[in-house]
């Protein structure tokens, strides 16, 4: 049954050598993709999805993969899905922890990656027409972009942002009741399993931590480290950059403070945690993969074994929350939209995700130097166009475009 997903598949891997940018970034190149490229979904199914996935806590690029596998092929493509889209990021975050101190850190800061920002606005760009043309489409739903793109832009680095305009956009829409009236729809039986398991799982982590903890069992840290990280994983909004700032205060900023008390605390060094934040930024792939780097840092001192069970920890923990919310939850949500409430708050839905993406086009400009009379704000200007230009007019696949933009920023 695989064997017909196979086309699909390395599609799911190529995008995850190629995903650079964060989660607005990502879901742009989905839109080339998987709707444009190859129609593994439509437009508007892309569009539901990510606004599904940023209700929910977790890696929201990560949930709107693994959707678009679930839609696909059932829950085997899904976690198969998951799986390509995160090993290859979760692997070289892992390596990373074993080769930073062999690494002069301010190597890090290759040029290479340097004109990868104006890429990503390109993808943006692309991304927020297209999405423009399909969700709005009256006074209500201009009325809800612009106000999200101006609050988001104003709060952009603020983790209920996101979900708070959802909901309000969902609101807004559901005010007149005239233009889409409820229809008779049957109640459907609800899965429980995920959710179930999503809880046993936070639970038991929560009291064997806190057991090991106080009791302060020999080798509890790998214990620890994944009750710390399922718990982020299942709590954060706002993406990998909100989780990044708590996983520094987890591991770097609090273990200062109570290291005397508690000598078998997990610790961090903050100068590799934020180098591990740096790199992160300037790998494809989900952000939440810093996981991997943190864990294998957290048990770096027991040994390389150790470390390499760290990495994985880290990568399962952080991930595994999203993967039972989302696929828990949206089964529920394909029932409900058959309500009138919830089909009109996927109209508002669908263009507060236009304004965060405009918003989050322009957040990721002021920091791209374009205005100033120099060659490199020339390149990064001629950068955008013909991202957007090469996306909206030619079939040339996505990898070969951020390849184009590494060469460019070796070569100057």
């Amino acid at each position: 049954m695989m064997l017909r997903h196979i086309s699909f598949l390395k599609t799911v891997f190529f995008y995850s050598i190629t995903a650079f940018g964060g989660p607005q970034a990502h879901v742009a190149m989905m839109m080339k993709s998987f709707v444009h490229q190859r129609p593994y979904v439509t437009e508007e199914e892309l569009l539901e999805y990510n606004a599904f996935c940023n209700l929910l806590p977790g890696a929201s690029s990560t949930q709107t993969v693994t959707l678009i596998g679930y839609k696909r092929g059932g829950l085997p493509l899904a976690i198969l899905t998951l799986l390509i889209w995160i090993t290859p990021a979760c692997f070289m975050m892992g390596a990373f922890s074993f080769f930073l101190e062999y690494i002069d850190k301010k190597t890090l800061h290759t040029d290479i990656f340097k004109f990868m920002p104006s890429v990503a606005v390109g993808f943006l760009v692309y991304a927020s027409a297209t999405a423009f043309r399909i969700s709005i489409k009256n006074t209500i739903t201009w009325s809800i972009m612009l106000v999200s793109a101006f609050t988001t832009y104003l709060l952009f680095t603020t983790p209920w942002v996101f979900p708070a305009l959802l909901v309000l956009g969902s609101i807004a829409t559901n005010i007149s009741h005239k233009r889409i009236p409820q229809v008779e729809t049957k109640p459907k039986k609800i899965k429980w399993g995920n959710i179930w398991l999503f809880a046993i799982i936070f639970v038991l982590a929560g009291v064997i931590s806190e057991t090991a903890r106080k009791n302060d069992w020999p080798n509890r840290k790998p214990v620890n480290l994944f009750e710390n990280l399922y718990r982020m994983g299942s709590l954060v909004f706002g993406g990998g950059y909100v989780l990044m700032p708590m996983m520094y205060e987890q591991f770097s900023v609090r273990p200062a403070v109570v290291r005397e008390k508690n000598p078998n605390v997990i610790s961090i060094d903050k100068d590799d945690m934020t180098t591990g934040m740096g790199i992160v930024r300037a790998i494809p792939g989900p952000v939440f993969s810093i996981a991997s780097f943190t864990g294998g840092m957290a048990l770096r001192d027991a040994g390389p074994l150790m470390q390499v069970i760290g990495c994985i920890i880290g990568s399962i923990a952080i991930f595994l929350p999203s993967a039972l919310l989302v696929l828990f939850f949206f089964p529920i949500w394909t029932i409900l939209k058959k309500y009138a409430v919830i089909y009109r708050s996927l109209e508002g839905i669908n263009a507060v995700v236009v304004g965060i993406m405009i918003a989050a086009t322009l957040y990721i400009m002021k920091d791209i130097s374009m205005v100033n009379a120099k060659m490199i704000s020339m390149i990064n200007l001629v950068i955008i166009i013909s991202t957007f230009a090469v996306l909206q007019f030619a079939r040339i696949p996505s990898p070969l475009i951020v390849l184009a933009c590494l060469l460019l920023g070796y070569f100057f």
